[in-house]
């Protein structure tokens, strides 16, 4: 069975025009992610997907494999889903371009379940919080899962409301029976070239998280836990941030 990696990347940033060939220590940071993905033991393969010449040009540069696509997709899901078309492979990862420091294992422990189990159609990765300022922010959002590790529902709330203990909240937070959401996804092929026709749905429009559409259409997403997290670079300041990790490794 074929597993793929397709990092979507854009040249369009609001916050950081450029960042996929922003500098980092001597690479662009898209060959950061790249060479990082490659080094997952279950992944036969890498792919950058963009509409930009100039990425394209830089991951040609360093013997990457790259595809252009259409510039006109509403998601980074609808961009990876055009690559899939034309791939034989089983099994889809969408690794995020903003990840220089991705660990190979949280690649492997996402496709996992997918690799030992053909009924499941898409699987994510989820981390415990770390204090309860995570667990209120909007910005971080929330997976609650069932006994056997499937996804109940994805939240910017904090969720699940913990009527017994609310007013003990700042002691008792670690309680929850939540966990952090890491953006990153493993389609089976078959459903990734389905999910762009699935008609958007009021929870995914509402919450701003286009992973509900599958929830909402009746589809399983399974849920590795893993104790490793990245360093997502949003701004310059997070990439001055990731030069200095980075400097400590080399």
């Amino acid at each position: 069975m074929g597993v793929t990696v397709v990092i979507p990347s854009r040249y369009a940033s609001t916050r950081f025009p450029g960042k996929p060939l922003a500098d980092l220590c001597g690479k662009p940071m898209i060959q950061w992610v790249y060479e990082r993905s490659a080094l997952c033991e279950s992944v036969d393969r890498v792919i950058v997907a963009t509409d930009d010449d100039r990425i394209a040009r830089a991951v040609e540069s360093f013997g990457g494999d790259v595809v252009l696509t259409r510039s006109d997709h509403p998601t980074g899901t609808d961009r990876l889903a055009e690559v899939a078309a034309g791939l034989d492979d089983e099994l889809i990862v969408n690794v995020q371009g903003d990840e220089p420091l991705i660990d190979p294992m949280m690649i492997e422990a996402a496709v996992a379940p997918l690799l030992a189990d053909d009924s499941i159609p898409m699987g994510t990765l989820k981390t415990p919080l770390t204090c309860m300022d995570e667990f209120e922010n909007p910005n971080v959002v929330k997976v609650v899962t069932d006994q056997q590790g499937f996804a109940l529902y994805f939240s910017r709330a904090p969720i699940p409301h913990p009527r017994d203990f609310n007013h003990e909240l700042e002691l008792r937070w670690p309680e929850l029976a939540t966990a952090k959401h890491i953006g990153l996804y493993v389609y089976r092929r078959e459903f990734l070239l389905k999910y762009p026709h699935l008609q958007a749905t009021p929870l995914e429009t509402q919450e701003c998280l286009e992973q509900l559409r599958a929830l909402e259409h009746g589809y399983r997403i399974r849920v590795a836990e893993t104790n490793l997290v990245g360093q997502g670079v949003d701004t310059p300041e997070d990439l001055e941030r990731v030069k200095v990790l980075l400097n400590t490794l080399l």
